[in-house]
């Protein structure tokens, strides 16, 4: 076995040379991605709070944002590496449709919550005749509206019978 040195040095500084600028520059999208996603996020944080938008809904945005923005630049970072990043996609949003299917009604309520937050139909002390309750607002989550009847009794109504409705 003859083995050449002079060879194998050849073919480490070749590949060092190809993947290591591949590498480094899938670092640097990955930390400079990670660094603008964070900016991004925390202005979706001031523009919703300076629209006075309730504090639940910006901290969801600003995740959700931040999440997504994520997702993006770990598969930028992937592809610059020379990885087929097309079935990774498609696995997102195969992943996102089953999710949406999976939570219609849970997602049906947080539309309908997000669009009382902005909209403000009604506010925490007005009386309303909603989703088959009556009474007094208490509270106006994400999910849902809680009530105060008039015998007393906390009432939870889900949002989008309270958006649906009457």
């Amino acid at each position: 076995m003859d083995i050449n040195i002079d060879e194998i040095l050849t073919t480490v500084t070749e590949l060092v040379t190809v993947y290591g600028i591949k590498i480094l520059a899938a670092l640097a999208i990955f930390i400079i991605g990670r660094f603008i996603a964070g900016l991004i996020a925390k202005g979706v944080e001031r523009a919703m709070t300076k629209s006075k938008v309730e504090e639940s809904l910006v901290g969801f945005s600003k995740n959700l944002a931040y999440a997504a923005l994520l997702t993006f630049v770990i598969i930028a970072a992937l592809g610059q590496l020379g990885i087929q990043t097309t079935s990774f996609v498609a696995i997102v949003g195969a992943a996102g449709l089953a999710i949406g299917l999976a939570l219609q009604g849970s997602l049906s309520n947080f539309a309908s919550g997000v669009l009382i937050l902005i909209f403000k139909p009604y506010k925490i002390g007005d009386y309303v005749c909603a989703g088959g309750g009556e009474g007094v607002v208490k509270d106006i989550g994400i999910f849902t509206t809680t009530v105060l009847t008039l015998d007393n009794r906390t009432q939870i109504i889900p949002n989008s019978a309270a958006m649906g409705g009457a």
